[in-house]
């Protein structure tokens, strides 16, 4: 039983390649560094192993170095904390096995830990004891009290600014998700890159505390490695004390200068990432870019070098050269003359051609004209542009509603105040605002006012109470939960409202042509038979509008269109047309209108309202009008806004579910004070949805 056991475990025992195999697999490798990271603290090191592990100290803080200078963002190194980590504890691994060394076989000579050691000790010295521990000194000082303390600092400020800034970038990925400029992909990678910032500035803040303490460490090893090196070379060996002051400084110096070289070069590295924070481009062509541009700099360079030139006593070679390279460089800049934009220049210009009279009768669908002091709206650079926000409402709405916008027409209007604005819909004005350029819009979601400094108006789309606050105050008003919205978002949202308002107006004769020209070739021959044997275009560009009229999207066009095929031979009326296709289109209203819990909360009206709306309807087949008595309509009034005011405060947006016959009047009346709110029938009901009775009229 034993044999067999053993020959199982002998069948299973992994093969040498495959022993290579999880080596080389990164997490391995890494592991088994940091074991032997922890070797180094415990277990001797021979001379000729501390060598090498000497050199790979220094080129990996030279390879550290180069990748931070050439890197384009920090967020491209953002592995940097943890390399510092363990670079620093390589360093300080290194620094026990040379203590060891030194004070085991300082004895021996200068030789006794390693030639790397030696051969800087003897550089540093130069031949005096005194010039090696100065310079030394000054190296260390250098790098614990200038450059690893500038980066930490750095790297502090900007993880505080960081976290401090989060929550109001989180709101702008969120304002450009939902006003379309950017699709869920894009905001996801968005956030994410905005946690990975604020998680990298974070972990620089307290890594660089560990470069501060491998200093501390380094000058700590420097003073043991002196005084126990000469302790042990003269009472233990018998060594001179003058012979075992200068073995044991040479070596104690060069292990110093070994550790302290890579723990410089990579305090350097750390600096220039966490500086190199809002810099676009390798630090190179930043630096070339930021400083070496400006004609007049250089040549005031060149002026300054030249006069100290010609001070008594000064060298004039060196500022000479200075001066004439800048000076040439200045001339040499000032000599780049912007190119020019090519224009296209049109066979027959404007003064050639005078403008035809028939051009003044064309109609502007949709126009925006701004005040002089909005026109910065238009080439913000640093913000969201309002085209860029225009252009996304457009592919908005279309997917929205199933048809596309006309274009939006932006020009100047003196007449207007100097920040405001006017629509214009088919050249009849449609609403009016004002926005404030360098101010941001706060409102309280709960409909009370801001209680911020600044000027208190009436948010233009909805009447909201709203206040103009200076952007300094942004992060106080997202502490206190208000919403805030720039102008360019102010007017695209009050843009936004008038287009839902007044789409059926918008939606002409030729934009039903278009979209039954887009059909799919297999629907199309649907609309072929129908039109106009059985409809004509206009009677379904108007059922079309009474569903916009609604807000019901028409982007289900072929569902539409057999509604209409199914009533057509039945009926003439528009009416009965869009309430048979309004049944076709039960599953698009049920899912439009339902509420978060995925059930539709409905209001109903009681058989009392049922029957006198039914017995208020005069006149024979499709000619029926309603004839409510006034204190009757008041009263129905009066219930519907009671109704939908109590749902509204339990946070319920629900529908008025109403029989078939009587809902295309019931909706007339209640278009007339709540536009927003829909109506259903009992019919557009689709089997599958789950219904919440949230009040009764």
């Amino acid at each position: 039983m034993a044999d067999t056991s053993f020959s199982a475990f002998a069948a299973q025992r992994p093969t040498p390649r495959e022993i290579w195999g999880w080596v080389a697999r990164g997490e391995v490798a890494l592991a088994l560094g940091v074991v032997g990271i922890v070797v180094l603290l415990i277990l001797p090191v021979p001379a000729f192993l501390l060598d090498l592990f000497l050199a790979l100290s220094i080129t990996s803080a030279v390879l550290i170095l180069m990748t931070a200078l050439l890197i384009k963002r920090p967020l491209e190194f953002t592995a940097f904390p943890t390399v510092l980590l363990v670079a620093t504890l390589f360093r300080l691994g290194l620094n026990i096995a040379s203590t060891r060394l030194i004070l085991g076989h300082g004895h021996e000579g200068v030789h006794g830990a390693g030639h790397i050691i030696e051969a800087f000790g003897k550089l540093m010295m130069g031949g005096s004891f005194v010039i090696g521990v100065i310079v030394f000194a000054i190296l260390v000082v250098v790098n614990f009290t200038v450059i690893t303390k500038g980066s930490g600092r750095i790297a502090e400020v900007a993880a505080r600014f960081t976290l401090d800034s989060m929550p109001g970038k989180q709101m702008a990925i969120d304002a450009d998700l939902s006003a379309g400029l950017i699709d869920e992909t894009e905001a996801k990678k968005r956030r994410k890159e905005l946690e990975q910032e604020s998680t990298f500035f974070g972990a620089m803040d307290g890594a660089s505390k560990f470069v501060r303490g491998d200093a501390v460490a380094g000058l700590i090893i420097v003073a043991i490695n002196v005084i126990g090196g000469i302790l042990i070379g003269v009472i233990q060996h018998k060594i001179p004390i003058g012979q075992a002051f200068a073995t044991y400084t040479i070596m104690t110096i060069g292990d110093g200068l070994v550790s302290q070289i890579p723990a410089l070069v990579i305090s350097l590295a750390a600096g220039f990432l966490v500086s190199k924070s809002g810099v676009e481009g390798s630090a190179d062509k930043a630096l070339v870019t930021q400083l070496a541009m400006n004609p007049i700099s250089l040549g005031m360079v060149s002026a300054c070098a030249g006069v100290i030139g010609f001070v008594p006593g000064m060298p004039m070679i060196p500022f000479a050269a200075i001066s004439v390279a800048s000076g040439v460089l200045a001339w040499r800049r000032s000599q780049k003359v912007p190119e020019a934009p090519n224009v296209e220049i049109l066979p027959n210009s404007a003064e050639d051609q005078e403008e035809p009279i028939s051009q003044t009768l064309a109609i502007d669908e949709i126009k925006i004209e701004l005040g002089y002091g909005l026109l910065g709206l238009i080439n913000d650079l640093e913000g969201r542009r309002l085209t860029d926000q225009i252009k996304a409402l457009r592919r908005t709405l279309a997917a929205d509603f199933g048809f596309i916008m006309p274009s939006v027409r932006i020009l100047d209007n003196m007449r207007l105040a100097s920040q405001g604005y006017c629509i214009r819909i088919k050249e009849m004005e449609a609403g009016t605002g004002e926005v404030r350029l360098g101010h941001l819009m706060a409102m309280d979601p709960r409909g009370g006012q801001v209680e911020l400094p600044g000027e208190h108006v009436r948010e233009p789309a909805f009447g909201l109470p709203a206040t103009w606050v200076d952007e300094s105050l942004r992060e106080e008003a997202t502490f206190r939960g208000y919403t805030i919205v720039d102008p360019a978002t102010v007017l695209t949202t009050h843009l936004t409202e008038i287009l839902k308002e007044n789409m059926p107006d918008l939606l002409s004769y030729a934009e039903v042509q278009k979209l039954l020209k887009e059909l799919p070739p297999e629907q199309k021959k649907l609309a072929d038979e129908l039109i106009p044997s059985a409809v004509t275009m206009t009677t379904v560009q108007r059922v079309l509008q009474a569903l916009l009229r609604e807000r019901v999207s028409v982007r289900d066009l072929p569902a539409i269109l057999e509604g209409v095929g199914e009533a057509a031979p039945h009926t003439h009326s528009v009416t009965n047309l869009v309430e048979q296709v309004r049944t076709r289109l039960a599953r698009q209203l049920c899912f439009a209108y339902r509420g978060d819990d995925g059930a539709l909360p409905i209001i109903t009206l009681t058989p009392e309202w049922e029957m006198a709306f039914s017995e208020a309807l005069v006149g024979a087949g499709e000619e029926k009008q309603l004839a409510l008595a006034p204190s009757r309509l008041q009263d129905f009034i009066r219930g519907v806004r009671d109704s939908f005011e109590r749902a509204a405060l339990s946070g319920e947006s629900p529908v008025l579910l109403t029989s078939p016959a009587i809902r295309p009047y019931v909706r007339s009346i209640i278009e007339r004070f709540r536009g927003q709110t829909p109506v259903m029938s009992q019919n557009e009901i689709h089997p599958r949805a789950r219904l919440k009775t949230v009040g009764t009229i």
